[in-house]
């Protein structure tokens, strides 16, 4: 769940395109950084994941309430050295934004990309739901 701030508003009064990947990002590193190292994976975390690309498709404003909004996160794609993360930012009634990232993972200290453990592919096959055609 990710809490709405009366600050994430623009002077069109519903929430701001760009706080939109501020919530993409908060579900993404809960879901990288905090499930994957209970789930035993390590890797995400303690050696890097960049971002290669974002697309957000706006379905529907998405005003200030009290009531948080959902970012579920699944995978679409599953590849050596990137895989891709897809999102709903939603509520029970309505889907506000979709969206999906291309991540890479990254050695941070050598500064340079690596390719994915067999137990980060393994983590990333348990949210695995193919892209639709």
């Amino acid at each position: 769940m990710c809490p709405l701030r009366w600050s994430d508003m623009d002077a069109y009064q519903h929430i701001n395109n760009v706080v939109y990947l501020r919530y993409l990002e908060e579900a993404r590193v809960d879901w990288m950084f905090r499930r994957a190292s209970e789930a035993g994976v390590e890797g995400f975390a303690t050696f890097g994941t960049v971002v290669a690309k974002h697309e957000i498709e706006y379905k529907r404003p998405l005003v200030y309430r009290p009531e948080p909004v959902r970012v579920e996160v699944w995978v679409t794609a599953i590849a050596t050295a990137k895989f891709t993360v897809a999102y709903e930012v939603r509520d029970d009634e309505q889907v506000y934004a979709i969206a999906s990232s291309v991540l890479v993972p990254f050695n941070i200290a050598g500064g340079y990309p690596r390719r994915l453990s067999p137990m980060e592919k393994d983590y990333l096959g348990e949210y695995y739901t193919p892209a639709a055609a």
